[in-house]
Formats: C-alpha cells, sequence, structure tokens
C-alpha cells in the first residue's frame, strides 16, 4: 500500500510539474513567434517604401520588444524586388539586397507567386504592393531564414531546458515522496490496523451471543426478541467480514491465486439465498454457463457474490426478480446481477460503490444495510484486476456488472 500510495504521489506531482512546465514553455515559444512575425510584417511594410522616409518620419519603436526600423534595418535585410509596369510586364529586378539570388531566380520566384498578393515560398515572405508613383506594382521578397532559425533556437533551448528541470523535479519528487507521505502512511496504517484488531475482537463476543441465543431458544424456545438477536448478530457479523475485506484489500494482501469453478461458486450462491428470496416472494434465477474456471481466490469470489445478491435481496422491492448470469466472452468473464424493481438513486449511480454511502438510508436501515457491502465487492474485483459497475435499465431495474 505505502508504495501504490507513493507511486501515486509521484504520478500527481509530475502531471503538475509537465503541465506547469508545457504552459511555461509553451507561452515562450508563442510570445517569440508572434513577435518575429509581426516584426516580418513590419519590415515587409516598411521595405515597399521605394525611398526611405526623412530621418523624423521613420516609424518608431513601438514596444520594448520589437527592434526599431531604421536606414540600418533596411540595410542589413536581405531581400529582392521585382516591379512591373500597369501592363504586368517586368521593368526591372533589384536584387542589390541578397548575393544568393541572381536576376533569372528573381523572376522565376516571381513567376512562381503569380496572382498571389503575399505568402510564403521556401525562405521566403512575399508582399505585393503598388508602386509609390502608381504607375505599376512592386513584388518584395524578404529572406526570413534567420528569423526562422531564431524560432528553431529558442524552442530548441527550451525544450532542452524544460527536460533538464522536468528530469530535475522528478528526482527531487522521488527523493522527498517517502517523507511527504509519511504521515499519511502512519495514519492509514493506524486506521487499518484498529479496524483489523478491533473487527477480530468484535467476532468473538458476537459469536457467544450466537451461541448463547441459540441455546436459549432451546431451553425457552424462539421469540420475537431472540430472532431480534440473531438477525443483529448476523448483521453485524457481515459488517465486520467487509469491514475486515477492505482492510486486506486496502493493505493489498490477497491470497495466492488457484483455480476456482465459478460456474460451480455462483450455483451454490443463487441456491443459497434461494431462501431468504422467497421469503419476501422474490424471483431468484440464474442463467450460468458452464465450465468457467478462474484464477482468483474461492473465499473472495464467494463474498463477492453474497454481496451482489444480498444487495439485490435487500433492495428489491416484494414480489420484484433477481436474475444472476455468468458467461464467458472470449477472454473475458463476465458477471451480471439484476434486479428490479427498486427504487434507482438519482445522480451518479457510481456513489453506490462509496463506503458507507446508501442510496436511500431510511431503507436502509429497514432492510438492515450499512452501505458498506458494494465497496468491498468493488475492492474484491479491483484486486483482482477487474472491473465493476452499475447502471439504470429503464426507471426501476439496476443492472451491476462484473468484468476479469
Amino acid at each position: 500500500m505505502k508504495g501504490a500510495l507513493q507511486r501515486k504521489f509521484i504520478r500527481t506531482a509530475m502531471v503538475a510539474v509537465t503541465a506547469l512546465l508545457v504552459v511555461l514553455l509553451g507561452t515562450i515559444n508563442f510570445a517569440n513567434w508572434w513577435q518575429v512575425e509581426v516584426q516580418t510584417d513590419r519590415m515587409l511594410s516598411f521595405l515597399l517604401q521605394e525611398e526611405l522616409p526623412p530621418e523624423d518620419m521613420l516609424p518608431r519603436d513601438p514596444g520594448r520588444f520589437l527592434p526599431p526600423l531604421n536606414a540600418d534595418t533596411r540595410g542589413a535585410a536581405r531581400f529582392f524586388q521585382v516591379f512591373y509596369d500597369q501592363a504586368g510586364q517586368v521593368v526591372w529586378v533589384d536584387v542589390g539586397q541578397i548575393a544568393t539570388v541572381s536576376e533569372e531566380e528573381a523572376l522565376d520566384y516571381a513567376q512562381r507567386c503569380q496572382g498571389q498578393q503575399e505568402g510564403s515560398i521556401d525562405r521566403f515572405r512575399f508582399r505585393r504592393a503598388a508602386t509609390q508613383d502608381g504607375q505599376g506594382e512592386v513584388l518584395l521578397f524578404l529572406d526570413t531564414s534567420t528569423s526562422r532559425r531564431s524560432i528553431l533556437t529558442v524552442l530548441a533551448l527550451s525544450g532542452g531546458v524544460g527536460l533538464l528541470c522536468w528530469l530535475g523535479s522528478f528526482l527531487l519528487v522521488v527523493l522527498l515522496s517517502r517523507r511527504a507521505i509519511a504521515p499519511v502512511v502512519r495514519g492509514m496504517e493506524k486506521q487499518r490496523q484498529f479496524v483489523t484488531n478491533a473487527g477480530h475482537e468484535i467476532k468473538t463476543p458476537l459469536a457467544i451471543i450466537q451461541v448463547n441465543t441459540e441455546a436459549l431458544e432451546l431451553h425457552q424456545g424462539e421469540s420475537k426478541w431472540t430472532r431480534n438477536i440473531r438477525a443483529q448478530t448476523a448483521r453485524l457479523t457481515g459488517l465486520m467480514e467487509n469491514l475486515l475485506t477492505l482492510a486486506r484489500m486496502d493493505e493489498a494482501r490477497l491470497p495466492p491465486a488457484q483455480p476456482v469453478d465459478l460456474s460451480g461458486t455462483a450455483r451454490e450462491s443463487v441456491q443459497a439465498f434461494q431462501e431468504a428470496a422467497g421469503a419476501r416472494q422474490l424471483t431468484l434465477t440464474g442463467q450460468i454457463a458452464p465450465g468457467i474456471i478462474l484464477q482468483t481466490s474461492r473465499e473472495h469470489m464467494v463474498q463477492l457474490l453474497s454481496v451482489l445478491l444480498d444487495n439485490g435481496v435487500k433492495y428489491t422491492e416484494e414480489g420484484g426478480s433477481i436474475r444472476l448470469t455468468l458467461t464467458r466472452e472470449g477472454n473475458t468473464v463476465r458477471l451480471q446481477v439484476r434486479n428490479g424493481p427498486t427504487q434507482v438513486p438519482e445522480g451518479d449511480l457510481s456513489r453506490l460503490f462509496d463506503r458507507f454511502c446508501r442510496g436511500d438510508p431510511a431503507r436502509s436501515q429497514r432492510t438492515g444495510g450499512y452501505g458498506i457491502g458494494l465497496s468491498a465487492a468493488q475492492a474484491i474485483v479491483q484486486a483482482w484486476q477487474g472491473t465493476i459497475g452499475v447502471r439504470a435499465e429503464g426507471e426501476d431495474t439496476l443492472v451491476f456488472t462484473v468484468t476479469f
């Protein structure tokens, strides 16, 4: 249990650390990409001015993180331009600001961008605009390879730093996890030990009360008082069995797995509950496929079947029916208990598996339920790597499904 709790703590902590790093590094990289894109758009707009404006008319720095646009930045930019007349014919190709593109290559790029106002091609961002004199248009290509390398560099560096931070956080969480969960583990161990000790201590007087009640009935005959004593001792015995089962499951104390004839066990359980079902005028039937063998604990399977059938007998209205179905579908064993008519609790039905949860407390008092049986069933199923769930069928029927 301590190891499982430690793994859960580490997993939760690392999920939080991962989410924080993803948000932080994602924000940094998005901000860097956005800044580069904004600066590229500003540079395109600035370069499309055919002549530099007077120094006092140049755009000022719009923000602390964006460099100013002036003659120096224009001179450092790598771009080429293709000028067209009003008829759409090329009149001039300017490749003076870039050394890696010839006039022929510039014309080829312009041809490939024919009909497009702006966009990207290879390592260039391009934009088309009217010339300053209004007698034609210019198609400008700006080399953005440096900006792209800058984005990738920031991405790689932030990713590397993020990975190192994640690994460092993981090592720190692993080293501190034992100390962090130690008080919780001590509290849980004391709680489980108390339940185990109290359960074993209470079982002895309950057995004595039961024996004395039977002896009293032999001498003085059965009465409503002796019947009440037997019913309540049986109720408390069942409660203690479920509490002890939960304590053992929490401690991950499982008996060795062995082949269990689940079909035979299910038939025996149905037969054992026939009398209790008949007392409440319920019809209890079983549709059990033969020869289903499961590697598990027979004691746990008997308790699981008892909890589900007992739940059906207690909460099904008189004159209703309970049907147990056991089938094998490929490698999956499916056990279903359908009972109705019964009162279907409102809201999330999965809360029925919570400890001491009862859909109708007043009715549970009348039927002798403590709201712990289904919790014990869930603990048994999960301990043997199975799943258990409940769903409503119609307005007055509950179906409990167990798969292994």
